[in-house]
């Protein structure tokens, strides 16, 4: 059996020395072996009450209870590490509330105020925004659109501004070279910019996969020409070549 010497022992478990040191102290945590020249050795045996000590320690149990606890003679270990688990699941889930409070405060901070749907379907019609969200809703899920608001909220306007631009400028560049081949790399180049904005957009937080996201994303464009208009006016041509242009950029993007 191996034998660990305090140094060996306090890298793997991450407390210092001088704690194992008080730990042999207050007999929390006695070596195994303690040698002529005064060397601690510990053991498996000792390895695993350190854990118990850690776990209690972690759910802020003092260090005579601890000991109380661990040298009952009625104490079962894997009885312990249940309820120490099931305690640690219960405060991760009340750190994880606390944590999504926090992102929510700090958005609040960011933006002065925080951004409404409204805001960010500015520029269109409430009715046709209205319409535009429960379209999009029904065709990639509730909790994906609401995902992609929540992130949106996370942006400043005037990064939400420069977005709306992006895409803006990558459709009508895309536009002056559609009569082109959509494999052309000046074409893809554009496709990869519109691709990295979607990303932003979406945060990434989609079921199905990024690129397949986004090339999914390019065939709604042809079902909905309207979102690839050519001096304002809904171009099928436009969103066909988008959809080849896209395509060729999802399979050239896979592993």
């Amino acid at each position: 059996m191996d034998n660990y010497s305090v140094k060996k022992i306090s890298k793997l478990a991450g407390v210092s020395v001088r704690t194992l040191h008080l730990y042999d102290k207050m007999d929390l945590l006695k070596p195994s072996v303690r040698t002529a020249a005064g060397y601690r050795l510990y053991g498996e045996k000792e390895l695993l009450r350190l854990q118990q000590i850690l776990f209690y320690r972690e759910l802020d149990f003092p260090l005579k209870e601890i000991c109380t606890i661990l040298d009952d003679p009625a104490f079962d270990l894997m009885q312990a590490l249940e309820g120490h688990r099931k305690a640690l699941l219960a405060r991760k889930e009340r750190i994880n509330t606390l944590i999504g409070t926090i992102d929510k405060t700090l958005v609040t901070l960011k933006n002065k105020t925080m951004l409404q749907v409204e805001d960010l379907y500015e520029g269109i019609p409430q009715e046709k925004m209205r319409a535009y969200r429960a379209e999009a809703m029904s065709k990639w899920g509730k909790e994906t659109i609401l995902s992609v608001e929540d992130t949106l909220r996370s942006f400043s306007k005037a990064e939400v501004e420069n977005m709306k631009t992006e895409l803006s400028y990558t459709t009508a560049r895309l536009a002056e070279l559609m009569s082109g081949d959509p494999a052309d790399k000046e074409v893809q180049e554009y496709i990869g910019r519109r691709f990295n904005v979607i990303l932003r957009l979406t945060n990434g937080k989609v079921e199905m996969g990024k690129l397949e996201y986004f090339r999914k994303l390019s065939e709604l464009y042809v079902a909905e020409n309207s979102y690839t208009p050519v001096n304002g006016i809904p171009s099928m041509e436009l969103a066909l070549f988008i959809q080849k242009a896209t395509a060729y950029y999802t399979k050239s993007q896979r592993p």
